[in-house]
């Protein structure tokens, strides 16, 4: 049985991917820049997630409006974990002053049903995006046509076929304050 607070993740010694659902307009610049430039937003908050799966729920598998385009980010582990360490859980007092969030949200299933263990969002403050930018993105890769391979499957009632398509994530080894801090196990 899995941990009931776990960040499970695709990565290696020095990276983690991280996902997020954008509109082409959004997707098309950052790909050909190899990180986010404009008109993606460095005034507001931006959330990203180490779960596929999760983010094919908030997503629809890329059917959104506004989140057709699945963009796999690789970032260095020392900003992920920079971020975590100063994130604020999102039901804990003192939010409002916080650079970054942390929230956790059911895991879901390959058909998207909620799993009895969380994933972690986290929330990049407008004033942490520019790090997140600058100094942490070291890939941008699309998703897109894997995403509707792996939706087109399922459809087709192949989920071993969708399965082996998804994403390699593994629980990711939290510095142990980071993880009391996130009230993760």
């Amino acid at each position: 049985m899995a941990p009931q607070r776990q960040v499970r993740a695709d990565y290696d010694g020095s990276h983690i991917t991280v996902y997020q659902a954008y509109p082409s307009a959004i997707a098309d610049p950052a790909l050909a820049a190899g990180r986010f430039v404009p008109p993606f937003s460095f005034g507001r908050m931006t959330w990203i997630k180490p779960s596929y799966l999760w983010l094919m729920h908030r997503s629809n598998w890329a059917r959104k409006p506004g989140q057709e385009r699945v963009l796999a980010v690789r970032i260095t582990r020392e900003g992920w974990e920079r971020a975590l360490a100063q994130a604020v859980l999102t039901d804990s007092p003192g939010l409002e002053g916080a650079r970054v969030h942390v929230q956790w949200d059911p895991e879901r299933s390959l058909r998207g049903a909620a799993l009895n263990h969380y994933s972690i969002q986290v929330g990049v403050g407008r004033d942490v995006v520019r790090e997140l930018v600058d100094e942490w993105i070291v890939g941008v890769v699309d998703l897109t046509e894997r995403t509707r391979r792996i939706a087109a499957l399922l459809q087709a009632g192949r989920a071993e076929q969708a399965r082996r398509l998804l994403p390699p994530e593994r629980p990711y080894p939290l510095p142990r304050a980071v993880a009391t801090r996130l009230d993760a196990d």
